[in-house]
């Protein structure tokens, strides 16, 4: 078998896998959301968020942290239902890439997300948590595409 074949083969399972490793995470980061831990623990991140700060004000920290949880589960399962609706896997997977650039922000509006160690700027502690969602943001454009793709049927991607 060619390089070519083993790379046809490869891509073809690419897109499940990842697929499913952003259901799998996303549906963990939003079933922790409902724990006091995590509440307590993502509310320095959300008080200084000019997007997500108001909720306090609304509501508490447990409620707010839920709220936010319930949206990350609905986003895994619209993201899981991609064999049965592309479209419903592509407003879930559109949802996560709005999730993930929330979470980004947070580098720039929470206060120690970087430190300076041997003259190089780096994230810090909760800040090289929050960075590996710009590879969670890439399988999330990635699968947007697709579901967007496969919604459309092979007509429109022969158009295009």
């Amino acid at each position: 078998m060619g390089a070519g074949a083993w790379g046809t083969r490869l891509t073809r399972a690419s897109g499940p896998v990842l697929r499913y490793a952003l259901v799998l995470i996303v549906l963990w980061i939003g079933l922790f959301k409902f724990t006091p831990s995590e509440a307590e623990g993502i509310e320095p991140l959300l008080r200084h968020s000019p997007l997500l700060s108001w909720m306090y004000a609304v509501m508490s920290v447990r409620s707010a942290s839920a709220v936010i949880g319930t949206a990350e589960v609905l986003i895994a399962l619209l993201i899981a239902l991609r064999p049965l609706s592309p479209r419903l896997a592509a407003a879930g997977s559109i949802g996560a890439i709005g999730m993930f650039l929330t979470t980004l922000s947070f580098l720039f509006t929470t206060p120690g997300m970087f430190k300076v160690v041997d003259g190089l700027f780096v994230p810090s502690g909760m800040g090289s948590f929050v960075i590996k969602d710009l590879v969670l943001l890439g399988a999330a454009l990635w699968l947007a595409g697709e579901a967007l793709t496969a919604a459309a049927g092979p007509r429109a991607v022969e158009a295009a």
